[in-house]
């Protein structure tokens, strides 16, 4: 079982010994059911944020009109949230209003997918699953929370959230689950770019890039983000897993940079414009390379040379025919076929069949290379 950090046990036992809930919340219960070790801790508790303040010294209330309060534990910042339900969303990224509650379950009713939905008492182990969240990460599943209609059309960023669980964990979507996703674009339109772009470059640098890619094309989300559909999904997981470099790949393949509608950090953007415009020098001699790299510097030089192995995915080449070596008929088959003994003609009839089976590797069968070397004239 993970590790669960002292400055949590001390918070959640406080908070019973006087007289409350508490459980672990979210992610941190799914991470754990995985057998990972969470980032964060999250506790959520029947206390109301004023109680909160009284159980301990020191509180920043960082969220207090939704409930959530941050406690300083052994010098160690905790976040506490209230059981809460939340009333409609009316622009489709935020409920109207937040009422306080004293069950959890109702909290838990709140939340996007089974796999958040669940808690846990980290001293005796109880878990509160009321939606089949465990079940859903044993057989690899991102499903909504009851409707998911409902669930996308109060938060459209859900969308994206749905294919960035599925692409880290590589877990299938639901199809009732992604049925829902395209009808709600229109609500997932109202989010902002900044939160769209933290989802959605947890995706790109994820191992699992190119199912993730695939998701987005399916659901609609694609056209949403970047304007277009085409994508080389394979040359982007082919790429180093690093921000800019995978972004270069994604607008070169789609022959377009839409860079700008991601509002990343200046800098960020930059470099991806950079990446997505520059090209190794055609011509390989040292006084050209010499004045390329002068131009670009080398840390440019370098991503630019990993991007273009990327895009040419040597990897296809790795089962083809291309040393006399790996061709179907060895020296000895050469000279059978045509009744010769040892000698530069069998050097010349070997270094034939590679030109031929180069130009088309489909060749490269003992039946084929026969009835080339007998219309072959040395």
């Amino acid at each position: 079982m993970t590790e669960i950090p002292a400055s949590v046990l001390e918070v959640h036992r406080r908070l019973k010994e006087a007289g409350f809930k508490a459980y672990l919340v979210g992610g941190c219960v799914r991470d754990r059911v995985l057998g990972k070790q969470p980032k964060d801790f999250d506790l959520a508790t029947s206390a109301r944020p004023e109680e909160v303040q009284r159980v301990f010294k020191k509180v920043i209330p960082t969220g207090i009109q939704h409930g959530t309060v941050t406690v300083i534990a052994s010098g160690v910042h905790v976040e506490v949230t209230t059981f809460r339900t939340e009333g409609d969303y009316v622009d489709g990224r935020r409920p109207e209003k937040v009422e306080f509650h004293s069950d959890v379950e109702a909290d838990l009713s709140r939340r996007d997918f089974t796999i958040n939905a669940m808690a846990e008492d980290p001293i005796t182990g109880e878990r509160v699953d009321p939606f089949g969240g465990e079940a859903d990460l044993k057989r690899h599943l991102v499903r909504c929370v009851r409707d998911p209609l409902e669930r996308f059309g109060e938060d459209g960023l859900r969308c994206l959230r749905a294919v960035r669980f599925a692409t880290v964990l590589a877990f299938d979507i639901e199809p009732a689950t992604e049925a829902a996703i395209a009808p709600r674009l229109p609500v997932f339109r109202k989010v902002a770019m900044e939160r769209v772009r933290d989802e959605l470059l947890k995706i790109i640098v994820s191992p699992h890039v190119a199912r993730g890619l695939e998701l987005l094309t399916r659901v609609g989300l694609t056209r949403e983000i970047f304007g277009f559909e085409q994508l080389d999904a394979a040359a982007i997981a082919r790429t180093p897993p690093q921000v800019e470099l995978r972004l270069a790949v994604l607008f070169r393949s789609a022959g377009e940079c839409q860079v700008d509608r991601l509002k990343l950090p200046s800098a960020q953007t930059q470099r991806v414009r950079e990446l997505f415009a520059r090209r190794p020098p055609a011509e390989r001699d040292d006084v050209t390379l010499r004045r390329w790299l002068s131009e670009v510097g080398l840390d440019l030089a370098g991503d630019l040379c990993r991007l273009d192995a990327a895009e040419l995915d040597l990897g296809r080449f790795e089962k083809a025919p291309l040393s006399t070596k790996d061709l179907a008929l060895d020296g000895a088959e050469i000279m059978k076929t045509l009744q010769t003994s040892p000698g530069p003609v069998v050097g010349k009839a070997s270094r034939f069949l590679l030109d031929q089976v180069l130009q088309r590797p489909e060749l490269n069968t003992p039946q084929e290379l026969r009835a080339l070397l007998l219309n072959w004239r040395p």
